[in-house]
């Protein structure tokens, strides 16, 4: 690993029973822990106590409180993937309430997508979720990787049974894009505060 490694955090979106985003995810979390310049960080949004934090985080008004643990381990990594399946031409809610309960800790921090769902690939999702990251201040990278109708191209354990290596390819291109844009918002964010 180099010096001073992006810490990348892999966000987990779906949080429903049976979900397919385990396979998903332990793909492209095998992809990206073959890069030296990154160390990644899963946070699955169906975590026990991220469920449990998310649920507390609102009043009896409905008005949302402090998730301290899901804003700290966002606040301590510079970059993210989200995995998000597409939901009736959306998103899941569970990743609305862990964007919008955390907020500042998101701010000039780049976002990347891996999405799946039926024929549209989970591409209505993200681009639902450029509008939504814009609106905390985070950079949205272009380049995705999504699966379309993949419920039989991936084994149990999460790997692509049928890819020609274009799914590896659009992983690398979103990583070298994540790269460039994690390490330059870093430097930009220490050499002066993000004012919004």
């Amino acid at each position: 690993m180099s010096g001073n490694p992006l810490k990348v955090g892999v966000l987990v979106g779906s949080v429903r029973t049976g979900r397919f985003a385990d396979k998903v995810s332990r793909w492209f979390v095998s992809e990206a822990a073959q890069r030296d310049d990154m160390e990644i960080h899963v946070i699955d949004l169906s975590e026990p106590a991220l469920v449990e934090e998310l649920k507390l985080s609102l009043d009896p008004l409905g008005t949302p409180t402090a998730t301290p643990r899901l804003a700290a381990r966002i606040d301590a990594l510079d970059a993210f993937v989200v995995i998000t399946p597409e939901y009736n031409h959306g998103y899941p809610a569970s990743l609305k309430l862990a964007i919008d309960y955390v907020y500042a800790e998101w701010r000039a921090k780049p976002v990347a997508f891996v999405s799946y769902g039926g024929v549209a690939g989970g591409l209505r999702a993200v681009e639902q979720l450029r509008q939504v990251f814009a609106e905390v201040h985070a950079v949205t990278v272009r380049d995705t990787v999504s699966f379309h109708n993949p419920w039989q191209r991936f084994d149990d354990e999460g790997r692509l049974l049928d890819d020609d290596g274009g799914s590896s390819k659009a992983a690398s291109v979103l990583l070298d894009q994540l790269a460039w844009w994690g390490v330059t918002l870093r430097e930009g964010r220490a050499a002066r505060p993000y004012g919004s």
